[in-house]
């Protein structure tokens, strides 16, 4: 029994001392695990702030009928151009019978004042040419007549403007709206037919049409809290229209908001910028744009991809690991510059020939892959 006992000891401890033996042989023939490197290099850098917005007519005008009525005809088109003073459309006056009667009312109470400071007037006329009566009561009388054909001319015309809209003319008289500045018409919201209400200080009105000048444009967007602070009014940007081939405008930057928005968590703040826009230029209100503006500028400098960079837990300043000659990395800090978000400016601690280590592991696995694609 021992002797069965031991023979199966034997075995097992052969079995691992096998074991063993392949799982050292195994660990000093695994293939070394490389990792890529990069050499730092030179070139330029520009650091620029992207704003989102919009391309808007610096001056947009509203048309907005002075008195309400039906729009009897629409003279233009969305996109004419049109000239200050150029009729728009005309509005045929609806009489409210209310206001209507009341100025009827108005005229006959007038009217009745004025035929009797008329009877008394000349009356006391024949009485001052006698003498019975003095020079200032005359006056006075001529005064009242004067008063009484006033206030009757004055009722008579308003009664004109509710019935027509106007004091001259007859009939249902048309009122004119006409182009308030020079420029396209960029919308037309009501049609032949629509009931209007004129402009007043209870209400804002219909509006007839809208008129802009296409050849003085604006930006508009918005740029973040973290950024806001690198802007300057009055500095040169560039603004970008997608919807045409990413055709760049020079711009300059003319407004920065004082107070913020906040949006969706985020605080934002608007800025505005005056577009340089030629008239061959088919510009169109409401562009979608994007404004770059450049914030920092350096030629020639020495940097590496921002990507290689580590930064201290600890102090949180930046280093990079470098490959030394016998093939270990050692660790060595540096100071950086500005930014571009995808290379760094390397103000201290790097060489041009130095070797940085690539945080990705280029394992024989890994190169496989690549090869495979």
């Amino acid at each position: 029994m021992n002797k069965k006992f031991k023979t199966i000891l034997v075995i097992v401890l052969l079995i691992l001392f096998v074991y063993v033996l392949k799982y050292f042989k195994d660990s000093n023939t695994k293939d070394i695990i490389d990792f890529k490197t990069e050499q730092p290099f030179y070139t330029s850098i520009d650091t620029k702030i992207v704003a989102t917005g919009k391309l808007n007519p610096e001056e947009e005008i509203e048309i907005k009928p002075q008195i309400s009525g039906i729009v009897q005809k629409i003279l233009v088109e969305e996109g004419d151009l049109v000239k200050k003073g150029d009729l728009i459309a005309k509005i045929r006056v609806v009489p409210n019978e209310q206001a209507l009667v009341s100025a009827q009312s108005r005229i006959k109470t007038t009217k009745l004042t004025y035929d009797n400071a008329k009877i008394l007037f000349d009356r006391n006329k024949a009485l001052y040419e006698k003498g019975v009566i003095s020079r200032q009561d005359f006056e006075n009388n001529e005064l009242s007549l004067n008063q009484s054909k006033e206030g009757y001319s004055q009722a008579k015309n308003d009664y004109q403007i509710i019935k027509q809209g106007s004091i001259s003319g007859g009939g249902l008289a048309n009122t004119s709206i006409v182009a308030q500045i020079s420029g396209t018409i960029l919308e037309i919201p009501v049609r032949e037919g629509y009931q209007i209400i004129q402009s007043n200080n209870f209400n804002a009105g219909t509006t007839i049409a809208t008129i802009a000048d296409m050849s003085q444009m604006i930006f508009e967007g918005k740029v973040d809290e973290s950024e806001v602070g690198k802007l300057e009014e009055g500095k040169e940007i560039k603004v970008v229209l997608g919807a045409i081939n990413e055709k760049e405008f020079p711009a300059k930057l003319t407004f920065v908001a004082p107070k913020g928005i906040e949006e969706n968590g985020a605080v934002q703040f608007i800025i505005k910028a005056d577009v340089l826009v030629r008239s061959s230029n088919k510009i169109r209100a409401g562009y979608s744009a994007n404004a770059e503006i450049e914030v920092a500028s350096k030629d020639s400098v020495l940097v590496i991809k921002e990507a290689l960079l580590q930064f201290n837990r600890i102090t949180e300043k930046p280093y990079v690991e470098i490959l030394t000659d016998n093939g270990a990395f050692i660790t060595k800090n540096v100071e950086i510059g500005i930014s571009d978000g995808i290379n760094v400016e390397i103000s201290k601690g790097l060489e041009l020939s130095d070797q940085i280590k690539v945080w990705n592991k280029a394992s024989e696995e890994n190169n496989d892959d690549e090869n495979d694609k």
